[in-house]
């Protein structure tokens, strides 16, 4: 059982890909599903996160703040920045620009810790930027979204915040309770962890693309290069910011792939909730979910044939 999750997790990029194709092609098969399932999976996934972490995972945010402040704030400034530039650049409708917006507002993905060992990154600080991001993101994501979209889009953002604070802050830290109370328990669940957080993550991907299919088959190319692009731009900008700060060769991976991957299961979940009157907002993290886990696999393998 263990080496079959392991397979799960270890190409979850194929699961996800595989499970939008599904969708796309079989819409009608998750079309009863309610959206509110999507709170609920990622909520499950954010809790598995905290059983995955402990207080000393947050050391180096004390040992080490330089390093994880430039992270954060590569972070925050810019997959924000070019998601508002690429939806000008590209003239995308007012709910597609929102959602890829949202993406670009959102902290690091949970995969990008995956990622960055597989990359022989500097996992410490990988694991760092993510806790810290995640911890500001029920301030910052809401303020960045109305920000960048508010003007063209009534952005409530103390209900933003709320949200976080229950699909992602709360779960975490029921997690890490969890931990600290029954820790043999935790010890026994941890190696599956992985595999249920990437057969959520897929689910996610098909609820939304299910609900969106015609859209995505009429003129869904477009959004798909934006979204593209929003990650490589991520991926390749982190990197070089980590080389004009004149970082080591395995911070500079960290910073690149935590730049790069974003908690898009978030942006979907957020645009569910707080964006009902424009249901193309999902759209943009189903598609970055599937595409950065395969531009995360392609990164890692790149980074791991490059010399330290």
């Amino acid at each position: 059982m263990k080496k079959f999750c392991h397979y799960i997790s270890e190409y979850m990029g194929v699961l996800v890909l595989a499970a939008a194709l599904l969708a796309l092609a079989f819409p009608q098969l998750l079309q009863g599903v309610r959206p509110t399932v999507i709170n609920y999976l990622l909520g499950l996934v954010m809790f598995g996160m905290g059983l995955t972490l402990n207080l000393h995972d947050f050391k180096i945010v004390f040992s080490r703040p330089r390093d994880v402040i430039i992270g954060c704030l590569a972070q925050f400034t810019v997959m924000p920045l070019i998601a508002w530039m690429l939806a000008r650049a590209f003239g995308l409708s007012e709910a597609l620009a929102l959602g890829v917006v949202l993406v670009g507002c959102c902290p690091g993905g949970t995969a990008s810790n995956v990622i960055t060992y597989l990359a022989k990154g500097d996992l410490a600080l990988s694991v760092g930027m993510t806790g810290v991001s995640t911890l500001l993101a029920p301030l910052l994501t809401p303020l960045l979204t109305w920000a960048l979209a508010g003007k063209s889009v009534d952005v409530d953002v103390a209900s933003m915040f709320l949200s976080i604070l229950w699909v992602v802050i709360l779960p975490i830290v029921v997690g890490l309770l969890v931990k600290w109370l029954w820790p043999r328990f935790t010890e026994r669940t941890t190696d599956y962890l992985p595999a249920f957080s990437s057969l959520a993550i897929a689910f996610i991907v098909a609820i939304i693309i299910s609900a969106n299919a015609d859209k995505l088959l009429a003129g869904g190319l477009l959004i798909v290069l934006v979204v593209m692009l929003h990650n490589i731009c991520g991926l390749s900008l982190g990197y070089l910011i980590g080389r004009l700060l004149g970082l080591s060769e395995p911070k500079k991976r960290a910073i690149s792939i935590e730049v790069g991957m974003q908690n898009s299961g978030l942006a979907s979940s957020l645009a569910t909730i707080h964006f009902a009157a424009y249901p193309l907002a999902t759209i943009p993290g189903a598609i970055f979910s599937v595409w950065h886990n395969i531009s995360g696999a392609a990164v890692a393998y790149l980074y791991r044939k490059m010399k330290d």
